[in-house]
């Protein structure tokens, strides 16, 4: 099967801190994480693709943020491909509980805003990568933190399983490639704790990635 991404073409990442991964700091302007190391591997593989690749993510970002700043930092690139990572920080400010928060539900209105967007002012194809958490808790009568995100993720996964059926996007279950990495090695040997990972599991993401669009 041929790299879905041809030669010459605009691809754009945008998140939160795990695609950001310092790109806005030391290692601008790809980061030091999954979108660099996808970009990395495609160079080695395909050295004269002559893509340009561009990294817009904000750590601690919600989708909300992405839909403040989406003129700036996605329509205006006119990316051939985009690739979206956002939701764990949207889950974890539901949890806490503070005054903006918002639930699954607007959480999927502001995603499919700017993916709305996204369709009607550019050409761009979706990559959607689900939310992930690196953690073998289970959600339980006496859940702790962990087993409280663990709960509460599967409505997260399934916003952007459906928004990427209905927007016909090409779709990275990170979270699945995590925990089936996790019946055969510990949770830290991916990151220091669930949401971060380390070299390792930004690994894991890249290959996840790059198979989504037949690397």
């Amino acid at each position: 099967m041929a790299f879905a991404i041809e030669p010459g073409q605009t691809v754009l990442f945008t998140g939160d801190s795990i695609t950001d991964c310092g790109r806005r700091g030391e290692h601008r302007p790809l980061g030091a994480g999954y979108v660099r190391m996808a970009v990395d591997l495609t160079n080695a593989r395909y050295p004269d693709n002559g893509c340009r690749f561009i990294n817009t993510g904000i750590g601690g970002n919600v989708v909300r943020d992405l839909r403040d700043r989406w003129t700036d930092d996605c329509i205006r690139h006119r990316p051939d491909w985009l690739s979206v990572m956002i939701g764990i920080n949207d889950l974890h400010r539901r949890l806490s509980g503070g005054a903006d928060s918002y639930d699954a539900d607007t959480y999927r209105r502001y995603y499919e805003q700017i993916l709305e967007r996204a369709r009607e002012e550019t050409e761009a194809r979706l990559v959607l990568m689900t939310p992930f958490y690196m953690s073998t808790a289970a959600p339980g009568p006496h859940d702790d933190w962990r087993g409280l995100v663990m709960r509460a993720l599967p409505a997260y996964l399934e916003v952007v399983r459906e928004l990427a059926d209905a927007f016909e996007a090409r779709l990275v279950e990170t979270h699945a490639m995590f925990q089936r990495q996790l019946q055969f090695h510990r949770p830290d040997e991916f990151g220091q704790e669930p949401v971060h990972p380390n070299a390792t599991g930004h690994l894991m993401i890249a290959h996840e990635w790059l198979q989504a669009v037949d690397w």
